[in-house]
């Protein structure tokens, strides 16, 4: 029985700061759930799950939407959905982002995918610009023939069409031969400022990324390489992924070894990382900043196991996805932002009326039957 939620959180002090019945209308809300096969046979789709509270569906699933990519690795899509509802969501193995329009929850279409893009491979993260594009991480430059993939990347922005505006190398002279593969980075528009971290989605260099770099938001000019501060137990800084804005305007980096850095001088010629927490074991996954919690999952903990979160401003929601098949179910958390206490959201049934959603041997919308591995969930505005 699951007996707690144990998506672990941090406070930030003041210093640090299809069926559907027919009443239901097409303006509901849902969560589009990006799910591979877990035997690796099948191929990706997009699932669409009801997240209404008030539906008399809550919890169930709406429909799905099949593309024509076996799963090789579905990985991350957009943190949050973009206003345009063109949402981005990648097969990192596969090399491949795939664009759904999502406008009608009910009826998702793929609009478009793309692969390598201006001499950059593997797209790995998507955040929004001001102006509507998405500024995009790709793990590596092209192989030029090597049978290895390259130490460095770049970021590349890209519209909604799937069309190259700009890109930029994380090639940094200061660093030769330095693991310089991007994965995901925060924008800070009103400075000007991208910052992105460096650590490889390959297994044979998973565990050495220890850098982060800060851009000119401007111009995509790389202004600084800069190493996350190491650990004490020189473990916990290895591996920085998920940059996140933090509420006094600094930048937390969760690491996949389970530190949490926090940067600060980012518009000075001298950046700092300084370690400030570290979760216990390894294999931390995506994090949400909620007001002045930063929640966090953790793999190292006895009961559910973590693997992506999301906020919903919306209906004050985290959806909190495994990162194991066997387990196979999505659920809500409810927060309590006085306390901080989370709980699960017990009305959030599928229809086998256990709590959350289940991914595994069930049929899907488009036909298939399997057990579905989802990573990244988003909700819808």
């Amino acid at each position: 029985m699951l007996r707690s939620i144990f998506v672990v959180l941090v406070l930030l002090g003041s210093t640090i700061g299809s069926l559907r019945s027919q009443e239901q209308k097409a303006s509901g809300h849902y969560l589009f759930a990006w799910t591979g096969d877990a035997d690796g046979k099948g191929n990706d789709f997009l699932a669409v799950i009801d997240a209404d509270p008030e539906s008399t569906t809550y919890g169930r699933l709406m429909t799905t939407i099949t593309t024509d990519q076996p799963t090789k690795m579905v990985h991350h899509t957009e943190y949050t959905m973009p206003e345009s509802g063109m949402l981005f969501a990648n097969d990192h193995f596969a090399g491949r982002t795939f664009i759904f329009d999502v406008r009608d929850g009910l009826h998702p279409k793929v609009a478009g995918s793309f692969t390598d893009m201006d001499g950059y491979m593997h797209p790995h993260s998507y955040v929004r610009l001001p102006n509507g594009h998405v500024l995009a991480s790709f793990q590596h430059a092209h192989h030029h023939g090597s049978a290895d993939p390259a130490t460095t990347g770049g970021l590349v922005e890209i519209d909604d069409s799937g069309k190259v505006v700009r890109s930029a190398s994380s090639a940094d002279a200061a660093f030769p031969g330095a693991l310089l593969t991007p994965y995901s980075l925060v924008i800070l528009p009103d400075r000007d400022r991208v910052v992105s971290t460096n650590s490889s989605m390959h297994l044979e260099s998973i565990l050495h990324g220890v850098t982060y770099q800060v851009w000119r938001l401007s111009d995509l000019k790389l202004l600084k390489t800069s190493y996350v501060e190491v650990a004490q137990n020189h473990y916990s800084h290895v591996g920085p992924q998920e940059p996140r804005l933090g509420p006094d305007g600094s930048v937390y980096v969760q690491s996949l070894s389970c530190g949490l850095q926090r940067i600060t001088g980012l518009n000075t010629d001298t950046p700092k990382a300084q370690m400030v927490y570290t979760f216990p074991g390894s294999w931390c996954g995506v994090p949400t900043i909620v007001g002045h919690y930063f929640i966090q999952s953790v793999l190292a903990v006895h009961g559910l196991v973590a693997h992506w979160t999301g906020w919903d401003e919306k209906m004050q929601r985290l959806v909190v996805t495994s990162s194991l098949a066997s387990d196979g179910r999505l659920y809500l958390v409810k927060l309590d932002q006085k306390t901080g206490a989370l709980s699960l959201d017990e009305n959030f049934r599928d229809t086998d009326g256990k709590v959350g959603f289940s991914f595994v041997d069930r049929q899907w919308s488009h036909g298939w039957k399997g057990t579905g591995a989802p990573h990244g969930v988003v909700f819808s505005r």
